[in-house]
């Protein structure tokens, strides 16, 4: 058996045992939502305008139990989607998650990642979340994916990285030392990493870490197995993370919470510095950022492959010719006071609010300022836009 197939035959055996995510199954669509699984929004986000299509192709790259999955179908009511998996069990998981709520235009394939050209065509959106850093070659990997994008597609990714998951790769490594030969057994990995942590002093880093950041989450037996005890993991920093990107042979478009991505936050107080900062590349001013707040989890992001239209709406008539639309994940509208796609707090004006009222995807900005009667100047509409409130589609 081969390194791939030995690791891929580990990771498969582990959820398995612990299907992974284990989110109760509803009978019903899933509470909210993920804007990153949003076509709709994620494309707003990357290109800064509406698709011109709906009824696209998704692909849920090692779904596991099918919580994005079912979040893919319900989000994204024209398009057919595709789920696929190493693990059997976790498969079985996300058919009758999809059956029970719903979610029918989707199928799945039992495949690894590797495997993935046995499927026909390609796909517009291709989502892979929490798989890339589980493979013996990620590489690979994310080539494979690459090569079954669409032109204009786009790819969400997410990955851990190193920094702030230290204190997990110190653990990870106690329970297999313990374990010894028993490792590869999840259960007594577990009961193995549950006694650590119960024996450890209140003061110990690992445990502080443990109760702080993820606790909750890993009341649950999957949790804790898909974190401390799965048998390949390869966490990723800035340098690493972009050798991975450039690979895939497509575009960055950028982090999905760019504003963690500010150096203004960090260094905002010492104008001198950000002077000099303004020096470096993006990937420099990157590795700068999670250096000084190695606070990073895991890497969300988006990549596309070209031709990728990105709108500029700094032109006035441009902007007033464009059809006004409000961006599906919002909640709490039509109340002054909404979440946003990120589920940040947003305070509306009386204006805006009415502006946004209007934007139903029938008129023209210039059509909604001038028959609506709403009192707002373009670089308020502009504000509105560049908080992925309106979406925007060129006449």
């Amino acid at each position: 058996m081969s390194d791939s197939q030995t690791v891929s035959t580990a990771v498969a055996k582990l959820y398995d045992t612990y299907p992974f995510p284990p989110e109760p199954l509803l009978d019903e669509p899933p509470p909210g939502y993920n804007w990153r699984w949003n076509w709709l929004a994620a494309y707003n986000f990357c290109t800064g305008q509406k698709p011109q299509k709906q009824d696209i192709r998704i692909l849920d790259a090692g779904c596991g139990t099918g919580v994005g999955t079912e979040y893919l179908v319900h989000l994204n009511p024209y398009a057919s989607v595709v789920g696929i998996d190493l693990s059997a069990g976790a498969l079985d998981v996300a058919r009758e998650r999809c059956k029970r709520s719903g979610a029918n235009r989707v199928e799945f394939h039992h495949l690894s990642l590797y495997d993935v050209a046995q499927l026909s065509g390609e796909f517009d959106l291709i989502n892979c979340v929490g798989v890339l850093h589980h493979l013996d070659d990620p590489i690979r990997g994310i080539q494979v994916l690459a090569s079954k994008l669409a032109p204009g597609g786009l790819m969400h990714i997410f990955v851990y990285g190193e920094l702030g998951r230290w204190e997990i790769q110190l653990m990870q490594k106690a329970i297999a030392l313990i374990q010894g030969e028993k490792r590869g057994d999840y259960r007594d990995g577990v009961q193995v990493g549950r006694q650590i942590f119960a024996s450890l002093p209140e003061n110990n880093r690992i445990v502080k870490r443990e109760r702080e950041r993820w606790s909750l989450e890993n009341q649950r037996d999957e949790c804790f197995a898909d974190m401390y005890v799965h048998p390949q993991e390869i966490d990723y920093n800035i340098d690493t993370l972009f050798e991975l990107i450039d690979a895939s042979g497509l575009e960055f478009i950028g982090f999905s919470n760019p504003g963690f991505w500010q150096l203004e936050r960090l260094l905002g107080k010492a104008p001198e510095l950000m002077v000099r900062a303004g020096e470096l590349s993006d990937r420099q001013r990157y590795r700068l950022i999670e250096l000084l707040d190695p606070e990073v989890t895991h890497y969300e992001f988006f990549l596309g492959r070209l031709p990728i239209t990105k709108a500029d709406w700094s032109n006035d008539d441009a902007l007033m010719a464009a059809i006004a639309e409000r961006n599906p994940c919002i909640d709490g509208f039509p109340s002054q006071c909404v979440f946003n796609y990120d589920y940040q707090i947003v305070h509306l004006s009386e204006s805006e609010l009415k502006f946004l009222q209007a934007c139903e995807g029938k008129k023209t900005v210039a059509e909604i300022l001038r028959h609506d009667v709403v009192q707002l100047e373009l670089k308020q509409v502009r504000s509105l836009i560049n908080q992925q409130l309106v979406m925007l589609t060129p006449s």
